[in-house]
Order: C-alpha cells, then structure tokens, then sequence
C-alpha cells in the first residue's frame, strides 16, 4: 500500500517537472518568435519599408505586450508614417514599462518629437524638459527644447496680433455702422425739413388763393416805417405849397 503511494508521489512530481520545462520551451519559443518579428521588422525599418515593419513590430506586441523593445521600434514606426497621435500613445505605454534613465529619455524625447510634428509646441517643450531631466547632456533634446519655445512665442505673438487685428476690425465696423446710422438719421431729418417747407410753402400759398381781391399784403415793420415817411414828406410838401400859393398876386382873368 505504501510502496503503491510513493509511485503515485514520483509520478505527480514527473508531471509538475514536465509541464515546467513544456512553459519553459513554450517560453523560449515565443520570445524566439518575438525576437525574429523584431530584427525582421528593425530589416524593413532599415528599407524604409515603414508599413511592413509596422506589421512585424505589432505581431511582436501581440504575442509579448511588455515587449519594450518592440513598442518602441513600432513607436518610431508609426512616427515615420506620420501617425503622430498612434506613436505618441505607443510611447507612453513604452515609458512605463521602462526603467533605464536612457531609455526614458529617448521615449520621452519622441514623445516630444510628435508634438512637435502638430505644432504643439508647449506639449513639445514638456516632452523634451522631461528627456533632460532623465539626460541633461542630451544635445538633440535641448535643440529642439529651444526651436520650440521660440515657436510658441512667436505662436503667441500671432494670435495677440491677429486679436488684436480682430478687436481693430471690430471697431472699425462698429464706426462705420454708427456713421451709417448718423448718415440715415440725417438724411430722414433733411428729409423731413424738405417736407416740412414744402408744407408751409402750400400752406402759404393757400392763404394767398384765400385772400380777398384788393386786400394789401401784410407789410413788415420796415415797409410801413417807410410808407409813413414818405407819406408825411409828401404831406409836407403840400403843405409849402400852399404857404406859397396864399403869398401870390390873384390874376385877374375879365374886364369890368
């Protein structure tokens, strides 16, 4: 009974030793695979045959998802196809899986690399400060860290100027509406002047029409001042007339 137990005890450990070493080939085997799709795809990257390494390198991530070295060359890959939002979330994922300082900075300084491919220059310069951070002796990163804050300024510069245009513009038609409204408006008010004098013209001339024949015009104050002195200058000239006439011999016209 006991000798029956212990060939049953060495027959699970035979098992347990098999499946070990059946995982440990299997093991073997992917990452052989892994390691092949990689330096196939490093040989098409190398061509710049971008989307058949694309295709090796995600096989690779496929079959070994913390593969660092395969999220990174596919990383670069989508980068070289100008997928710029693909490789920058590729990198990301790379940069958590690594630890090396060095390869922090290089993930970090294609991070930033994509950003700059957008224009996106603070994203861009956020990149590169971390790649110094991990490499501060890193020439490129530095480089690019200086070409893109001098972009963002001037990206700045741009959109103060063209709001400040758009303020400007916004001005200028708001003082051209207003003048337009002034112009309306004084145009209306001549227009109701005209009318208004052309009212009083008929009104004027319907007075006229209503006036009896023979009825002087009203005269102006002027006028009647001097129809008054010309009548009392008439008046007095009569009147040294007569003084002169009284003074006269009478001229007899019949004999007796």
């Amino acid at each position: 009974m006991d000798r029956q137990r212990k060939y049953k005890d060495v027959a699970q450990v035979i098992r347990m030793a098999l499946v070990a070493v059946l995982v440990h080939l299997s093991a073997i085997t992917a990452s052989a695979q892994v390691s092949r799709l990689i330096n196939t795809g490093n040989s098409l990257y190398g061509q710049k045959k971008y989307k058949e390494a694309e295709q090796k390198y995600t096989k690779a991530v496929e079959k070994n998802p913390n593969n660092a070295p395969a999220l990174f060359n596919l990383g670069n890959t989508l980068y070289q196809e100008k997928k710029y939002d693909s490789s920058r979330k590729v990198m990301e994922a790379t940069a958590k899986l690594t630890k090396d300082k060095a390869n922090k900075a290089s993930v970090n300084y294609n991070i930033g690399n994509t950003y700059m491919s957008q224009e996106k220059w603070q994203e861009a310069i956020d990149a590169y400060k971390k790649t110094l951070r991990a490499n501060p002796q890193d020439a490129d990163a530095k480089y690019n860290l200086s070409y893109a804050e001098q972009m963002l300024k001037k990206q700045q510069q741009e959109q103060k100027d063209n709001k400040d245009k758009k303020d400007k513009d916004k001005k200028d038609d708001k003082d051209k509406q207003q003048q337009k409204d002034q112009d309306k408006k004084d145009d209306k008010d001549k227009q109701n002047k005209d009318e208004q004098q052309k009212d009083g013209d008929k009104k004027e001339d319907k007075e006229k029409e209503q006036r009896p024949q023979g009825q002087p015009s009203k005269l102006s104050q002027q006028q009647a001042e001097q129809l008054l002195n010309a009548l009392q200058q008439e008046e007095k000239k009569l009147q040294d007339k007569m003084k002169k006439e009284k003074g006269a011999p009478v001229r007899m016209e019949k004999d007796w």
